[in-house]
Parts: structure tokens; C-alpha cells; sequence
């Protein structure tokens, strides 16, 4: 896969973590677009190095998906809690 490619799976990825874990965000679609992108390389990066895993060079592999939302979450709950109470 190449770069465009995860950029679009980044962006799928963030709009499905989005969905998975509703509320407000602090900085907004376009902050979460880049988490979701952000997401992508993280858990791609963790699946290949900690669990072993390594990501597919298929765009339609489950486990690249998997570990794209696994990253795009964790980084989406990291934003939430370094940032979510800074616009009160």
C-alpha cells in the first residue's frame, strides 16, 4: 500500500473511530481527519512491531482495518483527555 492509500484508509478509519466513540471533540472534523490519518500509521506501526502482525499490502485486509481504528481510537481518547476540557 502506498501512502495514498493509507491517507484514505487514515480518513475512513477516523470517520469510523468518530462513530464508534461519539461527543465533542475539541478541534473539530478536521482535527479528527488528521487523528484518523494519524491513527493509521500508529496502529499499523504497533500491529507490525508488538503483536507481531504485520499489515497487509492490500487495502481490503481486515486486520489492516482493524489495527487502522485500533490506532485512530487510541489516538482520538489520547486527544480527548489532553485536551477535551480546554475550550470551557
Amino acid at each position: 500500500m502506498g501512502v495514498l492509500s493509507w491517507i484514505v484508509l487514515g480518513l475512513l478509519a477516523g470517520a469510523i473511530a468518530k462513530l464508534l466513540l461519539p461527543g465533542r471533540d475539541p478541534g473539530g472534523l478536521i482535527v479528527t481527519t488528521l487523528i484518523g490519518i494519524a491513527g493509521s500509521f500508529v496502529g499499523g506501526w504497533l500491529s507490525s512491531h508488538f503483536l507481531h502482525r504485520p499489515v497487509a499490502r492490500h487495502f481490503y485486509d481486515l486486520q489492516t482495518w482493524v489495527a487502522a481504528i485500533a490506532g485512530a481510537l487510541v489516538l482520538l481518547i489520547v486527544y480527548r483527555l489532553l485536551f477535551g476540557n480546554s475550550r470551557r
